[in-house]
């Protein structure tokens, strides 16, 4: 059952097949992949089921959707169809926050984060699981992917709002420790390039951000100013082909200290980080 799915997978060009295929199976016999050797053999009904899922993967369906679930860290997202499903690359993203969140703890405080654009919660979720003592708030503007959200950071303790994050948590104006965001930031001009598994299954609102995929960004910027207090820092995820040009969105602006840019697991550019200038 493997070896077809893997090949039915591979053929589709599915960047992941002895993964995927390995996944779902054993979300099918209600297992985890490496309990799978211990795992009883399929009856009819399991069988049918798993090649229902493998059709769907092959038609580029997001793993994650077929599955429902996301790993993120240290906690599990419910994900499905209207909501962006969370990357590993956002990882390194939150575990800059969790740091940054655990500095402000040595300092006596108690950390005030945001989470722009949360989608799923994922980044939310991730810093109230790792800093407990953080007062953690997250928006989100389109409706489908805050109820995901609101699933997901239900009993968390996080404040989710509605909202668009231009105008976001006026009431948090020049008190947030740390901030940070996935902005969508995918070029129009670049529709096509972009793996069906996004661009036909992740919201747009989280994917396209104008022409050079640096509107959102900007917005950012504006609204990071507005929001941190004096030496307060944001971080922001961008594309791997925006590690100069993301940087200085930030870096035109005198108020910005410290603007670096940091990679990924991979090794390619991934998101920035700034400090309000005291």
């Amino acid at each position: 059952m493997l070896r077809s799915a893997t090949a039915t997978l591979t053929a589709a060009g599915v960047a992941s097949p002895d993964f995927d295929a390995a996944e779902l199976l054993a979300h099918v016999l209600g297992t985890s992949r490496p309990q799978l050797p211990l795992a009883p053999a399929p009856g009819d009904a399991e069988r049918a089921a798993y090649e229902a899922l493998v059709a769907r993967r092959a038609r580029r369906e997001p793993l994650q959707h077929l599955t429902g679930s996301a790993a993120f860290r240290y906690v599990e997202l419910a994900v499905g169809p209207g909501v962006f499903v969370p990357r590993p690359e956002t990882e390194v993203l939150a575990g800059w926050g969790v740091d940054r969140a655990r500095e402000v703890v040595g300092l006596g405080r108690t950390p005030v984060v945001v989470d722009l654009c949360t989608g799923s919660g994922a980044i939310a979720l991730a810093l109230a699981t790792e800093v407990h003592e953080a007062q953690v708030h997250a928006v989100e503007l389109s409706e489908e992917a805050f109820a995901w959200a609101a699933k997901n950071l239900a009993g968390a303790g996080v404040d989710l709002r509605q909202g668009d994050m231009a105008d976001a948590f006026g009431d948090l104006d020049g008190t947030v420790d740390v901030l940070l965001c996935n902005p969508p930031y995918i070029p129009l001009e670049a529709f096509e390039s972009v793996a069906p598994e996004a661009r036909d299954h992740d919201p747009a609102l989280a994917l396209w951000s104008g022409d050079d995929g640096l509107e959102a960004m900007r917005v950012l910027e504006r609204v990071a100013a507005r929001l941190l207090r004096p030496g307060g820092v944001v971080g922001a995820e961008h594309a791997d082909v925006q590690g100069e040009s993301a940087p200085a969105v930030f870096r035109a602006h005198d108020r910005w200290a410290e603007v670096r840019d940091h990679r990924d697991l991979a090794g390619r550019p991934r998101h920035l980080t700034a400090r309000l200038a005291r």
